[in-house]
Order: structure tokens, then C-alpha cells, then sequence
């Protein structure tokens, strides 16, 4: 349990920081970032698992035809949470970002009703609808609908529910999921450079050196959290997840200097509202689930 906690705060305060990494790329258009993201995480990812020696693995999932819509639909989605990611940091929009991560468990228990029959109790309701309350009154104030932050968390819920109808690890998985964007972002390296576009190869040798530690700054999180879930309760893991975002917010106020208007801070006071009203009753159910079991 405490070498699972010790895994987890690692893989969050990574998560929380990287808009920091992203920072060193402003120059760079979101999509070929993208691109770079996806190459050098298949390729971390093929050298590791071929030192694990995993690779008939890969190759049993890649011919099961039940994976296959699964691992396509999770290999997009992770793709496309990426580039909305990158985009918003790199348009001073990390604030919102951080919404869209705090958001992101509330909207799980919703397509866990939706798609997997799954009953929230009332308390869990009741979070739903504070953090819906708190998304209007921040589309309110913003004079816009937050689409930043609720794309970010429907993608990767919908990534989550993707993986749960595969169950891979994360090696396996993010190899897989890369390996079903590689072509379009290998494509796109070939018309940036029909059209004499290409932005990254451009750069300074440091910083391009930078950009090609983008799989291991992918990957590595992704493995601590994998860690972490094998030796931790969903439910503590669950109150630990908040430190992500949580950085996210701290970053964009203090060190990107992003504005922050007294009614955003009301939203967001709603939304850690919410969490903490999900997590005792999340808390509540997992200890009643026990006493039943005993």
C-alpha cells in the first residue's frame, strides 16, 4: 500500500507539472508536437517492452478482432486528448485544463451509468449535479461554453472506458494505442514536409534533443500509475488523483500568470465541492461493500 501511494503522488505530480515540458514548444504548432508525441512514445515503448520481451503479446492483441474496435477507439481518443491538451497550454489555457481533469472522475460515474449499468448513490447524484452547476457558472462567466475543459475530461473518460473493454497493462497498452495513431502521425511528418512547414526540425539541436524525451515523458507517468493501481484502493488512489490538476491550477495562476476571475474561483470551489461530497460517499460505499463481504 505505501510503495502503491509513493507510485501514485510520483505519477500525479508528473502529470501536474507537464504543462511545464509542453511550454518549451510554443514555437511549435499543436498538431506536429502531436505527432512527435506519438513516434517517440512507440518508440520508448517498442524498446521496452522488446527488453521485457512482451512483444508476442502485442502481436496476440493485434490479431484478435475483439480488441481491435476497442484499441482503435482508445488510440484516438488518448490521441485527441493529447492534442487539446498541448493546444490549451500553449494558448495560455491551463487553467482550464485543470477543470477538465477535476471534472474528469464526475463524469466517469456518469458513463459508468450510461455503459456499464453501474448505480451511483444519492450522494454521488449530488456531486454530479454541483460540479453541472459549477460548469454553467463558469461557461457564464467565461461568455462561453467551457470546451477546452469538458473535451479534455470526456476524451479521457471515454479513453478509460475504451481500455476497460481491452484490459491491457500499460506497456502493452500504450504501445498499442500509439501504435494505431503512428500512421496518421507519420503522414503528417510527410505533408509538413511536401509543403515545407516543418517546424520541429528546425529547431535548435537542445531543444529538438528536449522534444524527442516527449515518449519518456509520456510513458513513465503512465507506468508509476500502473504501479500504483495494482497496490492501491480505488478509492484512495481516487483522492490522490486531485494533485494533478491541482498543480495545473497552482502553475497558471503563479508561473503562467493566467487570469483568474472571482467567479471562476466560485466554480472551482463547487467543483472541489463535489470531489469531496464523491469521495465519502465513494469512501462510505467501498467500506459498506466490506462489512457485507465479512
Amino acid at each position: 500500500m505505501n510503495n502503491g501511494l509513493v507510485n501514485a503522488i510520483i505519477a500525479y505530480i508528473m502529470w501536474g507539472v507537464l504543462p511545464l515540458y509542453w511550454k518549451l514548444f510554443t514555437d511549435v504548432p499543436a498538431g506536429e508536437i502531436l505527432s512527435h508525441r506519438v513516434v517517440w512514445s512507440f518508440v520508448f515503448m517498442g524498446i521496452l517492452v522488446a527488453v521485457q520481451r512482451r512483444w508476442g503479446e502485442m502481436k496476440r492483441i493485434a490479431a484478435s478482432r475483439a480488441h481491435l474496435l476497442p484499441l482503435a477507439a482508445s488510440g484516438l481518443l488518448i490521441a485527441a486528448n493529447w492534442l487539446i491538451f498541448i493546444w490549451a497550454v500553449n494558448n495560455g489555457h491551463v487553467v482550464e485544463t485543470s477543470l477538465g481533469y477535476y471534472l474528469n472522475p464526475l463524469l466517469n460515474v456518469l458513463l459508468a451509468v450510461v455503459f456499464l449499468r453501474e448505480k451511483p448513490n444519492r450522494s454521488q447524484w449530488l456531486a454530479i449535479a454541483i460540479a453541472s452547476a459549477a460548469v454553467l457558472i463558469i461557461a457564464i462567466d467565461y461568455g462561453r461554453f467551457p470546451w477546452i475543459a469538458i473535451s479534455l475530461a470526456a476524451s479521457f473518460s471515454l479513453y478509460g472506458l475504451a481500455k476497460k473493454k481491452i484490459g491491457q497493462d500499460a506497456s502493452i497498452g500504450l504501445l498499442s494505442e500509439t501504435a494505431v495513431v503512428l500512421p496518421f502521425a507519420l503522414g503528417y511528418w510527410i505533408y509538413l514536409a511536401a509543403v515545407g512547414k516543418t517546424t520541429a526540425w528546425t529547431l535548435p539541436a537542445f531543444t529538438f534533443s528536449e522534444l524527442l524525451l516527449s515518449g519518456v515523458v509520456t510513458a513513465l507517468p503512465l507506468l508509476f500509475f500502473a504501479r500504483a493501481a495494482a497496490r492501491m484502493t480505488l478509492s484512495t488512489l481516487g483522492f490522490v488523483q486531485y494533485i494533478g490538476p491541482t498543480i495545473m491550477l497552482f502553475l497558471s495562476v503563479f508561473v503562467f500568470k493566467e487570469a483568474v476571475s472571482p467567479v471562476l474561483l466560485v466554480g472551482f470551489a463547487l467543483i472541489w465541492s463535489a470531489l469531496v461530497v464523491y469521495a465519502v460517499a465513494s469512501v462510505r460505499g467501498t467500506r459498506l461493500t466490506k462489512t457485507k463481504a465479512n
